[in-house]
């Protein structure tokens, strides 16, 4: 065949690599998931700001360029003086730039939340995504840890907003000055820019999913090997240094550790008398001193919010209290086994980060919820996605031709629309009705609306209750039968429509609260 000749080849609709689309009903999820978060941060006096999707590259903090093209862990491209921009990573350190920016007519302490998404130029795998949703607080300029402690409390309430049940979920409370005051008594090395207590903080991030035994591999010489045979290098602690943080961080047995029961006041006495013993910093103990009598006088219990001195949080910009909202109920995962459903959101103190633009030092704190990860704990406990859409109010078209006939079609379709009430003209082919009833069944169309010429003349409109047909077409198997009783379907004058529409609308919303038992 010629070049000439060639059929041109079809273009190809596929989705690129860890982005998802999202259709209607996770689309109304996370908008009343949303919502409900918004109320909780209005009410502690939180006002919200948007930011773009871009920023200027040096401006993400950790993702300086350092190569031609800046794009290692974020999406990268030229502007066209040249300057590198990128997508952002998180929500932080924009609004980090916006408050350097605005600096002088921002009213401090700030506060703010905003939601949006965010970008990760990341191997996607399973659960993984280049883009997901997070919806953040942040307060800049109150440099006590009254804001670290109302941010906990804020999260706590947050969650029993949602319908997450005491019991269901606890915000676990650290402090980095405490780490890195057991790792400066351990004799952890600062010589090597840091990299070995990366490595330990990184380890001890691993509790959760390794528990103490897998920790203790990763902080040792020899590292870990997990089941595929993938080797984790360790970070070369001795013996003693090992024992001395795994007590300090309350994992002094197999079985104990900082959710096995002990009492906040143990934990950070512990902390406090180890650390004390070692010559070490206590200012982060008595930090998490203040912020329990903080809670604890505003009725926050340990059942709510616990301090735990096993929690790290990932990022290195954190300089004091970090803070993680973990949900402890059971789900079952992909192999069939039951695990704690983990984290959906946590953040911390990161006075640094502000810092940067300003040559003077800036406090802030935040945190920030994973929308697309807390929508999945929402949905597992029932709390989310199940009241049902109503599907618009379809009219139907008899006489696609008719001029007068598709006024009147569309004048009914607004009325109803001005009434509050979802509708739409069918605008398909109309020649074939049954293909209309059959649209309006899919759409999930609680009523039909009919006007053929007959009816047109008399001025009334024929309305189908599709719901009660439909459940009252299970008694009739004769077509005939069908036709003479024409199924919940009656009559009425134009000028009604929009009222016995309503009527019917209502009747069919209080069956689906009888059947709910509501």
């Amino acid at each position: 065949m010629s070049e000439k000749n060639k059929k041109p080849q079809k273009l190809k609709a596929r989705l690129p690599r860890g982005f998802v689309d999202r259709e209607a009903a996770d689309i109304r999820a996370a908008n009343q998931m949303m919502e409900t978060i918004r109320e909780v941060y209005e009410r502690y006096g939180f006002d919200p700001i948007e930011t773009p999707l871009f920023e200027y590259t040096d401006a993400l903090g950790k993702f300086l360029p350092d190569s031609d093209r800046p794009n290692e862990g974020v999406f990268s491209l030229q502007d066209d003086d040249e300057q590198w921009m990128s997508l952002r990573y998180d929500l932080t350190a924009p609004m980090a730039r916006h408050v350097a920016e605005n600096f002088q007519e921002i009213q401090l302490p700030y506060r703010t939340y905003r939601a949006g998404y965010v970008f990760r130029n990341e191997k996607p795998g399973p659960g993984r995504f280049r883009q997901f949703m997070q919806f953040d607080a942040d307060t800049v300029g109150a440099p006590g840890v009254q804001a670290d402690a109302e941010m906990c409390m804020m999260m706590a309430d947050t969650l029993e907003a949602l319908g997450i049940k005491r019991g269901d979920y606890v915000i676990r409370v650290n402090n980095r000055k405490v780490l890195d005051a057991i790792l400066s008594a351990a004799k952890v090395s600062s010589e090597d820019g840091g990299k070995q207590k990366l490595s330990v903080l990184r380890a001890l991030d691993k509790y959760d999913k390794f528990g103490v035994e897998g920790v203790i591999q990763l902080l040792s010489v020899k590292g870990r090997t997990d089941e595929s045979g993938d080797h984790t290098k360790g970070a070369g602690l001795s013996d003693e240094q090992i024992t001395f943080i795994i007590n300090a961080t309350g994992w002094n047995e197999p079985t104990s550790g900082p959710k096995s029961g002990v009492s906040d006041g143990l934990t950070l006495g512990n902390l406090r008398d180890g650390l004390a013993a070692e010559g070490g910093s206590t200012e982060g103990v008595d930090e998490l001193e203040l912020m329990r009598s903080l809670v604890r006088s505003a009725g926050y219990e340990e059942d709510r919010i616990k301090f735990d001195p096993s929690v790290v949080r990932g990022l290195e910009y954190y300089t004091g209290p970090v803070y993680e909202a973990e949900l402890t109920f059971d789900v079952t995962n992909e192999k069939g086994e039951k695990v704690v459903f983990g984290s959906v959101g946590g953040g911390g103190r990161y006075d640094g980060l502000v810092s940067r633009f300003m040559g003077q030092p800036v406090p802030a704190t935040g945190f920030s919820i994973g929308v697309s990860r807390l929508m999945t704990a929402l949905k597992n406990l029932g709390k989310l996605g199940q009241d049902e859409v109503v599907g618009p109010v379809i009219v139907t078209v008899m006489d696609g031709q008719d001029i007068d006939a598709m006024g009147r079609y569309q004048h009914f379709t607004q009325d109803l629309r001005n009434a509050g009430i979802r509708a739409e003209m069918y605008q398909g082919n109309w020649k074939k009705f049954g293909n209309q009833l059959k649209y309006a069944d899919r759409r999930g169309a609680p009523i039909a609306i009919i006007q053929g010429g007959d009816e047109r003349a008399q001025g009334v409109v024929q309305i189908k209750d599709l719901i009660e047909g439909k459940r009252l077409s299970g008694e009739i198997t004769d077509n005939a039968e069908w036709r003479e009783a024409r199924v919940a379907q009656e009559v009425v004058a134009e000028a009604d429509l929009v009222a016995k529409v309503k009527e019917i609308l209502e009747h069919q919303a209080e069956d689906r609260r009888r059947a709910k038992g509501v």
